[in-house]
Formats: C-alpha cells, structure tokens, sequence
C-alpha cells in the first residue's frame, strides 16, 4: 500500500479525509506497562484498521476505546497511552519536539510493526504551532470527541495545517547529520520497548545500516546498541522499583529479547543483579 505522509496531511488539512473523534489524554500518574510516555505533545492518528488505545483522563481515570479510521489522540506531554497491537493497522504518529517535529508512518500486519515512511521537520519561523498546542492544552480537560467539540477539531486541523506548512518549506540548518541524529534518537526514546534494529531505523529513516551506526559514532560519540540498551536499562529500573514482576517479564517488558542478555548488562551497568538493585532500593525506603 503506498501511503505519503504529505498527502494524508493534506486530506485532512482540505477535509477530504475528514477527522472523526478526538480524544485528549493528559495525566502524567504512573503510566502502566508498555505505554508511551514522553516529554513532548503526541498526536496519534488512526489511518486504516482499527487499534484499541488505553489512556488517562485528568482525573487519573482509565479510559479504553476501540479507534477507528480517522479517530485520534491527542497525548499532553508527559501524558501517556498504550496501543494495543493486534488486528492489522496502519497509523500517522505525529511528535511535537522543541525543535522539530517528527511523523512516522507505521503499519502492524499482525505480528510485526513495519515502517511506512518517516519525516523530520525543524520548528523554524513563526511560533504558530506552539500557540495552537497551548490552546489545545486548554481543552483537554474536557475530554469530548471532536463532534462535540467544533473548537477542538479546528484547532487540530490547524496543526496539521502547520505542519504540513512546515513540511512544504525548505530550511536550512546548520547541521543535517545533527538534526537526523536527534530525530532518529527521538525515535528511540519513544519506541525503545519494541524491536527497534539497525536495519528497522535505517529503513524507517532512508539510510544504510552502516551509516546509522557512523552517525551515532559520529554525533552522540556512543554506538547505537550501547544507546538502545542505555535508554531500556533506564526503563527497567523504573520497573523494578515500581512493579513486582519477575525478572524475564522486566527484560521483555523493556525491549531486550533475552532475560540472560539483559541481566549481564545491567550488572556491568551496575554492578548489581537487578533482584539485587530491586531489593537495595525497597530496602533503603523501609
């Protein structure tokens, strides 16, 4: 299926493809296992299929929903949701960075994700995007569909307007290896619990394996294995002080496919088993 990240931009922006519901997840509680959660807005977009989606409300309540095509949701920074991948679906996921944005085109047939398209865009110019993100800030603590809300839904389809402008406009940045280097590292920490590999990024992004790995070298002076297994290791903490599951659940839960793989590096990490770290840690708060 050939799907272009600009087009579907564009059908929104010019209501050919018209926006169905819009939810707002906004509370940064505790978020449960395998949900996303970063420090940057979201928007997530369902294009064809369908995907079940968990999230919490300001009140601290879950919410579960079936979505459909058309349907979105709209992730407040620090705010978390959890897809549930099962039937095949194909979705837009949008991420407001600093900096840039970055959309990545995804579709899960079943048994794995496989990646469609992938474009970053710098945050340059007037700062449009960031008054229309405070402005849906503001509405999230209704959380109604956008057919109940004409304010919501214009104000989204003005951010995929921006974006789409910001798309259309060509910037020149000081460093284009510095920018694809953030973007693909914004990646990981989003999608780090899934089996990202060289040559998933390197496909998702347009570049050879190997100059995936010199980029790293490169611009963050640390390889890319070293990066991934840093930022699940980071998880997996977060995991054993909150969460009593064993250890092969904590090391599938936080992207390692081999519990044993998972244990010799977070003890060279730490210098720690992480039942060790787990027990120092309930130990020091009794």
């Amino acid at each position: 299926m050939e799907i272009s990240i600009e087009q579907t931009l564009q059908q929104f922006v010019n209501n050919s493809r018209d926006i169905n519901n819009i939810y707002f997840a906004n509370n940064s509680s505790t978020a449960p296992l395998l949900a996303y959660q970063v420090n940057f807005p979201r928007l997530e977009i369902i294009l064809y299929g369908e995907q079940e989606m968990l999230w919490a409300n300001d009140k601290g309540e879950q919410i579960s929903k079936t979505f459909y095509p058309n349907d979105m949701l709209y992730i407040v920074a620090n705010s978390w949701n959890k897809p549930i991948w099962q039937q095949p679906v194909t979705t837009l996921s949008i991420l407001f960075g600093k900096q840039q944005i970055g959309l990545s085109l995804l579709h899960w047939d079943g048994k794995q994700l496989i990646p469609y398209g992938q474009i970053n865009t710098p945050r340059r110019g007037p700062r449009i995007g960031t008054f229309i993100i405070q402005a849906i800030s503001e509405l999230t603590w209704q959380n109604q569909p956008a057919k109940q809300s004409q304010t919501a839904h214009f104000l989204i389809q003005g951010l995929l307007s921006n974006t789409l402008d910001l798309l259309n406009v060509k910037v020149e940045t000081a460093s284009k290896t510095t920018s694809l280097f953030e973007a693909i590292r914004q990646y990981i920490d989003t999608h780090f619990r899934e089996d990202v590999t060289r040559d998933f990024l390197a496909n998702m992004f347009y570049i050879s394996p190997n100059y995936l790995s010199h980029l790293f070298q490169r611009e963050g002076n640390i390889g890319l294995n070293e990066y991934l297994n840093q930022i699940r290791l980071e998880y997996a903490k977060s995991l054993l002080k909150n969460y009593d599951l064993n250890v092969k659940e904590i090391a599938l839960a936080s992207g390692f496919k081999d519990s044993n793989y998972f244990c010799r590096v977070f003890r060279k990490q730490t210098e720690r088993t992480p039942t060790e770290y787990r027990r120092q840690y309930h130990s020091k708060l009794s």
